[in-house]
Formats: structure tokens, C-alpha cells, sequence
């Protein structure tokens, strides 16, 4: 036996011998160091037990030496040399799949043209030299001896190099999906069929192993996330090669066994297979930037039940979501992003200028948000993070200079969500400073009285004034109406009334659009659309330069604009009966009373609907949005105001509800303005009796329309006595004229 032991001994110094000269002759061509021929081993002090490998929990970063009190620059053997010469010395090779000049006859196993190294790997290439000794025969050896050479060939495989009994097979290059990645072997039919099941069972970490470092080959420059989560895969390597180490020297001291080192292995086995899995789908899903994170903290999720493989995982996502969280830091701190990549989860569009674009358009389109590059940590912040940058952005242009005097220390850590108060301070900072900018050096509040002025009829001789100077031009066909004459007008008006000592009335301008605003509406509810009129297209658009528009932007002017037209058209209704009685009362007619009785109904039913929308909606909601106005001190919150406001009085004007309230208020005008037209029309004294039944037509008509709105007043109020809708019914219903024929049939 001791004769045995020895030949083995022998026989395996030759071994030793025969492939570090080979690989001698490789490191020469390459002009790099030779590795030690005898290497220098560092003794550790044994346990109790006499074990010296890690205890049974698997790698992570930095915690192998430390917890072995072992240094890996104070052990000379193969491992580390080699680890260190492919690490710092040996010279940088193309990725895996960028293309070279090379033929494909000269490739080796692996698809590589010959002598072409993986960087940063050996990955199994074939040595020139290597293995030129006669090899054993496994069969003719007893089972110590096929265990020590087993032992020895899988350090070597677990470290990248080609073995003699374990030899890598040639990877399928059409194979899909993370079989492109992974190694398969095939070991020696003479070795022990017990041992054979062992070193099946260990192979697998090889075989991870080696993909793990092919994925960070091949991902090599594919942005900043990437890139630190590689470094943080080099790290963990570096600790796997001291183990190695580590088991090598207790393999030469004769203290290593086949299942000692399966046992050991393990809980390293378990982590390199969820790191193997989730590296290889970030390369075949081609993540980048915020993606990578969410497929990390998706992986995260999954190990509930492995704590020690969680906190590896949770190292790894915190490491690479470092540059993330430096960009991410630099946009709600200064408003600027570094990101050539494109991996963070605001994009900059710098082909948008503000000069070529609406200053609303550009607030909208120069930064918008990649939906694949937000983190699933950042979903709930990620529109609040676009504004904090776009306030900053904002305060710049402005020519003020952002002093935040805050710390910003913007950390992700997968446990806790202690971002998360960090970017809600950033933002509160950022909102409240364009607050006080708007409001001091750009008079916010000067442009909200001027729009309450203009578009919610608040001047009341500016509008009188208006109306009697543009009613001939606005009487006109919609083709034929002159917007300049209409802006001279609008001129002249603003200097005839008091309103030319605002110092906004020069925002003011006169519009035209191609539809009237029942129209408007019925688009806004996908209603059937009607023609418009030339009169009822008219419409008042305030202008404000950036940055009010952040508030006054197109969508609440439109808003504005809904109201101003519904309360501009009732007053032009209200003037034309006004009129109209005063040309008839100076007519002689037989039917004057059932005339004054039918107008004066309609006078009134208009008067109310005017009173309730201006006095007891926009005026109550207006002075309930301008005290808050005063008292917030954040651009969130004033934007949070004035929808709500617009909101309200869009609903309880009965333009945000459905089109038949608009529709039925649109035909009550309708039938008010031709009752106008006709009975200012000449009839001659044989046309009398028709003129009277024409009149009670119109009675007819009116009256049926004015039921069936304040029907559906009703039951959209149903039994809520609060709402305010009530009061409009009660107004015009207020002796109980209508009572009865309201309650018909309901």
C-alpha cells in the first residue's frame, strides 16, 4: 500500500511537472510570468476537527477570507496566480459574439478561434502541451488513488482549465435560451461508478460558474448598471478562486476528500445556480439600466425562503444600482442627466427647443419617462422624480440659482424603502422654490384675476362694452368675421373700460374656433356632433409666456374656455331679447301681451341660469381657490387647486356631466334667439293670426324644453338636498309654475 501511495505521488509530481512546463510555453508567447512550478503554500492553523474549509454557507462577497482569517495574496497556489495574471496582466480579448477575422476551421471547441481567450477566463481553451505524459488507466488504480487524480482534474474544471479525466464538451452554438451558456462534461467510464455520482453533482457549479463569467464577457461596456454589477461578479469570483485555493492545499496535504468537498460545496452550488440563472436572462432579455434592478428585486422576491442566497442577491443589487442612484441624484438635485447609455428612467429629447414649441408642448416633450427603465423601487416615485428635474430645469431658466442646502445621501437599499424621503424632500424643495418664483418675480396671482376678469365675465363693463362694439362683426357667417378687426375691437374695449389699468390685458386676444360650444362638449363626451354657427364660435384665449404656463398651460384654458363660452352665449341671448322687446314694444299689435308673456319667460329662465352659474358657482368656488391659493407653498398643490376648482365648476355648470344637460340649455338659447328674429320681423296686418299662433308655437316649444331640463335636473340630484343643482331648479321654478308638469310622469 505504502508502495502504491508512493508511485501515485510520483506519477502525479510528473504530472505536475509535464503541464507547468506546457504551460510555461504559453505564458512565454503570451510574455507574462510563468506560474510558480513549486508553490509556496500558506499554512493555517487547524481546527479542532482538522477541517479548514469554510464552513457549509455559500460565497459572497469579501466574506471567504475574512471569515477564514485567511488572505488569498498569501497563497501561492495555482488558483491565485492564475486568477491574478488573467485579472491584471493578461491582455484583453474581444467579448463573446463581437465579431473578428478569424476562420471558423481554426475554431476550438468552444467556437473560438484558436489560442482566442474569453476575457477575464480561461473557459477550458486548449493548452499546447498540456497532458503529453502517458494517462493513467482509472481501472488499474485503487479507489484512493482514482480519487486524489478525480479530486485534482475537478479543481482544475472548477477554476476554468481542461482536465484529464473531465473533459468540457463542444458547445451547441445554434443552442437558445441559457444552453448557449452552460458547459457539459464527460467524465472517465473507468472511474468508480460511487465517485462518477459525486463529481456529477458537483459539475454543475463548473459549469455555472464558467456561464457566469461568459455573461459578464459578453455584457462588457453595456452601461453603468451593468458594469457595476460585473465588478460585483468579479468580486464573488475572486473569493470562488480562494476557495479553490483553499481546497487545493488541503488536497495536497492529503486531507481532501470527494465528499468533503461536495459537502462544502453546496451552499456555493445553490448561490452559483441563482446567479447563473438570473445573469443569463439578463443577457437574453438584453436588460439594460433600470430593467437590470427590477429583474434583480423580481429575484430578490423569490428567495423568501433562502435567507443567505437573499443577502448575496440583495449585495449585488445594491452594488449595481450605485451609478443609477448617482444619475438618479444628479437630476432631482440639478436638473441634469448624464446618461449615454440611455439606462435611466428620464429621457432628455435635446432636438426639443423651447423656441420651436408651445411653451406647454415643450414642458411635456422635452423630458419624458422610459417606462422599461423605471425600477420596480421607483414606480410610485418615478412622475414625481420627472417633475422634481423638470422644476429644476424650470428655476434655471428663470436665471435663479437652486441653493439646496439639504443632504442628499440616495442610497438603495432592497430591504428598506429609505429613498423613498429623500426624493419626496428633493421634490417639496424643488416645487416650493418654482412656487415662489412664479408668485414674485412673475405675478401668478396678476394672471388668475386677469383670467377671472376675461373669461368668467367678472368685468362687467368691459364685457358690455365689448359686446356692443364686435355685435355687428360677430353677427356675422363664421367665414366672413375679420379676427383683426375683432382684436382692434377687443383693443379699443380694453381702453374704454377700467380694465385698461390691468397689466395683463395685453395677454387678452379674440379666437374663432370652427365649432360652437355645444359642439365642443359633445366631442369631449363622444356625442353627435352638430354644425357650428359664426356667432357661437367666438371665444377669448389668454396668452401667458413660460413659465406661467407650468399653470395656465392648454388644457385648463380649455377649461376656462368651456365656461366663458357657455356664459358669453347666455348674455348674448339675454341682449338680443333685451332688443327685441325694444323694437317691438314699438310696434301696435293685437298679440303684445301673449309676446311680453313668452319673452319675458324666456328672460328670466336665462337671467337665472346666468345668476346660478356666476354667482352661485364660480364666485364661491373662486374665493374658496384663491384663500387656499394663498396658503400653500408648493406648485403641486396650487396645480392640485386650481383642477379641483375647474372641476367643480365644470360639474355644477353641468359641462362635465353628460352632453343632454348642454344640449338641452344649447336648444333653450336656440329657441330664445329665433323667437327673437322672428317677432322683429315686419308681418302684415292679414299675417296677424298666424303671427300669433307662430307665437304660441314658440310658448309651446320653450315650455317643453324648459320641462324636460328641469326634469333631468332633478333626478340627477335625486334626494341629495345639497346639491347644488337644486337651487337652479328652485330658481326658476321659484312660484311653482312648473311644479305640475314636472311631476307628470316622473
Amino acid at each position: 500500500m505504502h508502495y502504491l501511495n508512493a508511485t501515485d505521488d510520483a506519477i502525479s509530481r510528473s504530472r505536475a511537472d509535464e503541464q507547468t512546463n506546457a504551460a510555461a510555453a504559453v505564458f512565454k508567447s503570451w510574455e507574462l510570468p510563468m506560474l510558480p512550478k513549486h508553490p509556496t503554500r500558506h499554512k493555517t492553523e487547524k481546527s479542532p476537527t482538522g477541517n479548514r474549509l469554510p464552513p457549509s454557507k455559500p460565497i459572497t462577497p469579501h466574506t471567504v477570507g475574512k471569515h477564514l482569517n485567511f488572505n488569498s495574496s498569501d497563497c501561492g497556489s495555482r488558483f491565485t496566480a492564475t486568477s491574478n495574471i488573467l485579472s491584471s496582466e493578461y491582455p484583453q480579448s474581444k467579448a463573446i459574439g463581437e465579431k473578428s477575422n478569424w476562420n471558423s476551421q481554426d475554431a476550438d471547441f468552444n467556437g473560438f478561434p484558436v489560442g482566442h481567450v474569453s476575457n477575464l477566463l480561461w473557459d477550458y481553451c486548449k493548452v499546447e502541451g498540456k497532458g503529453l505524459g502517458p494517462k493513467q488507466k482509472l481501472a488499474s488504480l485503487p479507489l484512493d488513488s482514482q480519487e486524489n487524480l478525480i479530486l485534482n482534474d475537478l479543481i482544475y474544471c472548477l477554476s476554468g482549465i481542461r482536465g484529464e479525466y473531465i473533459e468540457p464538451q463542444p458547445r451547441d452554438l445554434q443552442a437558445k435560451g441559457m444552453d448557449k451558456y452552460k458547459t457539459h462534461f464527460s467524465v472517465d467510464k473507468e472511474l468508480d461508478k460511487s465517485l462518477k455520482e459525486i463529481v456529477h453533482e458537483i459539475l454543475p457549479l463548473a459549469s455555472h460558474f464558467m456561464g457566469i463569467q461568459r455573461a459578464v464577457a459578453a455584457t462588457e461596456q453595456s452601461g453603468q448598471v451593468i458594469n457595476a454589477l460585473n465588478a460585483e461578479l468579479i468580486r464573488i469570483r475572486k473569493d470562488f478562486y480562494v476557495l479553490l485555493a483553499q481546497a487545493e492545499e488541503q488536497l495536497s496535504d492529503k486531507e481532501l476528500t470527494l465528499a468533503k468537498l461536495h459537502y462544502y460545496l453546496q451552499p456555493t452550488t445553490w448561490l452559483m445556480d441563482d446567479i447563473f440563472i438570473t445573469v443569463s436572462e439578463i443577457q437574453l432579455q438584453h436588460l439594460q439600466g433600470g430593467a437590470v434592478l427590477s429583474h434583480l428585486c423580481a429575484r430578490i422576491k423569490q428567495l423568501e425562503s433562502d435567507q443567505s442566497t437573499r443577502n448575496a442577491f440583495i449585495e449585488l443589487a445594491s452594488k449595481a444600482a450605485v451609478p443609477y442612484m448617482k444619475m438618479l441624484k444628479l437630476w432631482i438635485q440639478k436638473g441634469v442627466i448624464v446618461d449615454s447609455k440611455r439606462e435611466f428612467l428620464v429621457e432628455d429629447n435635446k432636438n426639443i427647443h423651447l423656441a420651436e414649441l408651445s411653451p406647454d408642448e415643450y414642458w411635456e416633450k422635452r423630458y419624458t419617462l422610459r417606462s422599461k427603465c423605471i425600477p420596480t423601487f421607483l414606480e410610485m416615485q418615478s412622475d414625481r422624480i420627472l417633475r422634481t428635474g423638470k422644476y429644476i430645469q424650470v428655476i434655471r431658466q428663470c436665471g435663479k440659482q437652486v441653493m439646496n442646502t439639504m443632504v442628499f445621501n440616495l442610497e438603495f437599499d432592497p430591504t428598506n424603502d429609505q429613498h423613498v424621503p429623500v426624493i419626496n424632500d428633493a421634490y417639496f424643495f424643488a416645487a416650493h422654490t418654482l412656487y415662489d418664483v412664479l408668485i414674485n418675480d412673475h405675478d401668478l396671482m396678476g394672471h388668475m384675476q386677469s383670467i377671472k376678469r376675461y373669461l368668467l365675465l367678472n368685468q362687467g363693463d368691459f364685457i358690455m362694452q365689448f359686446m356692443d362694439v364686435c355685435e355687428e362683426e360677430l353677427s356675422k357667417n363664421i367665414g366672413s368675421v375679420q379676427p383683426l378687426k375683432l382684436d382692434n375691437l377687443l383693443g379699443l374695449s380694453l381702453s374704454l373700460s377700467s380694465a385698461r389699468s390691468d397689466p395683463h390685458k395685453n395677454n387678452l386676444h379674440c379666437g374663432l374656433l370652427p365649432l360652437d360650444y355645444f359642439t365642443q362638449m359633445s366631442q369631449l363626451n363622444k356625442q353627435d356632433q352638430e354644425e357650428p354657427s359664426g356667432f357661437q364660435s367666438f371665444v377669448f384665449t389668454y396668452e401667458v409666456n413660460w413659465p406661467i404656463s407650468l399653470v395656465i398651460n392648454r388644457t385648463v384654458m380649455t377649461q376656462y374656455q368651456m365656461l366663458f363660452r357657455q356664459l358669453f352665449y347666455c348674455k348674448h341671448v339675454e341682449r338680443q331679447l333685451c332688443k327685441s322687446w325694444k323694437e317691438y314694444s314699438m310696434k301696435i299689435t293685437p298679440h303684445e301681451s301673449c309676446v311680453l308673456m313668452v319673452r319675458q319667460r324666456m328672460m328670466n329662465t336665462i337671467q337665472d341660469l346666468e345668476y346660478y352659474m356666476m354667482v352661485e358657482i364660480i364666485e364661491p368656488n373662486w374665493k374658496i381657490f384663491i384663500e387656499k391659493m394663498k396658503k400653500i407653498q408648493n406648485l403641486e398643490m396650487l396645480l392640485s387647486l386650481q383642477s379641483d376648482f375647474l372641476y367643480l365648476c365644470l360639474r355644477d355648470n353641468m359641462l362635465a356631466e353628460s352632453s343632454h344637460f348642454n344640449r338641452a340649455v344649447f336648444k333653450l338659447c336656440e329657441i330664445c334667439l329665433k323667437f327673437c328674429k322672428f317677432i322683429q320681423c315686419e308681418s302684415k296686418p292679414d299675417e296677424m293670426i298666424a303671427f300669433g299662433e307662430q307665437v304660441k308655437c314658440f310658448d309651446v316649444e320653450f315650455t317643453d324644453t324648459l320641462i324636460t331640463f328641469l326634469k333631468q335636473i332633478k333626478k340627477l340630484s335625486g334626494n341629495n338636498i345639497t346639491d347644488r343643482c337644486m337651487n337652479l331648479l328652485h330658481r326658476i321654478n321659484f312660484n311653482g309654475f312648473y311644479t305640475d308638469k314636472i311631476l307628470n310622469d316622473y
